[in-house]
């Protein structure tokens, strides 16, 4: 077995972990424990110094990065066509991978880990709210992205087959959850989102890391 894929409970590594599942792929998961702050453990600074997952080995090859290992993952298994075939839709894609990875992704960070970036108390506290609110507002962009594939007729997001924007749409909507935003306020993303769940690559995904796709409180 070549292939072995690091990933962490709920974080981003849910996209490449769902599309190795979706592909079928003979890959090892192993599973880095963020709680326990095992990806600052030697071992594993030895494959990735950025102690970041999610982290793709493929024979003595590393590669980390969301947009790099789907890309990858693309090329190694051509016929699920994970990323569009025209250059042009591929590339637009890769655009919104890009945004959601670059920008999303962040902003979630400031709500979910805001003692990385303020020392004290009070400003950890407004980085939290004001970061909360403006996720709220990417989560929109999202929804209008999918409201529009819906009313298009299209199945999903980036292309005529499951892809990254659609798993990675189920992850930062269910991250939500973190930020006290209720997933079903946005009705077309919660569809779509449960509806890439059934699918039966990432539902796999899905039980091998215990998710569960609402954590809205109220």
């Amino acid at each position: 077995m070549s292939l072995k894929l690091y990933f962490a409970p709920g974080a981003c590594s849910f996209v490449p972990h769902s599309l190795l599942e979706t592909a079928g792929a003979d890959f090892e998961p192993v599973m880095v424990k963020l709680h326990k702050n095992e990806q600052n453990d030697a071992p594993f600074r030895a494959i990735n110094p950025r102690g970041q997952v999610p982290v793709l080995v493929d024979g003595d090859q590393v590669i980390t990065q969301i947009t790099a290992i789907v890309t990858y993952l693309d090329g190694k298994f051509p016929q699920q066509q994970f990323l569009p075939r025209d250059l042009l839709a591929r590339t637009r894609v890769l655009e919104t991978l890009a945004w959601m990875n670059n920008t999303v992704h962040p902003t979630f960070t400031y709500v979910f880990m805001p003692f990385k970036f303020a020392g004290t108390p009070a400003a950890q506290e407004e980085l939290k709210s004001f970061n909360a609110k403006h996720y709220a507002g990417l989560l929109g962009e999202l929804e209008t992205m999918a409201k529009n594939a819906a009313d298009g007729g299209k199945a999903w997001l980036g292309g005529e087959k499951l892809g990254p924007l659609d798993v990675y749409a189920l992850v930062l909507l269910r991250w939500g959850g973190f930020a006290n935003i209720d997933p079903t306020s946005f009705p077309a993303l919660w569809a779509h989102v449960n509806k890439v769940a059934q699918q039966p690559g990432v539902a796999k995904a899905i039980v091998r890391e215990r998710l569960q796709l609402n954590l809205y409180k109220g």
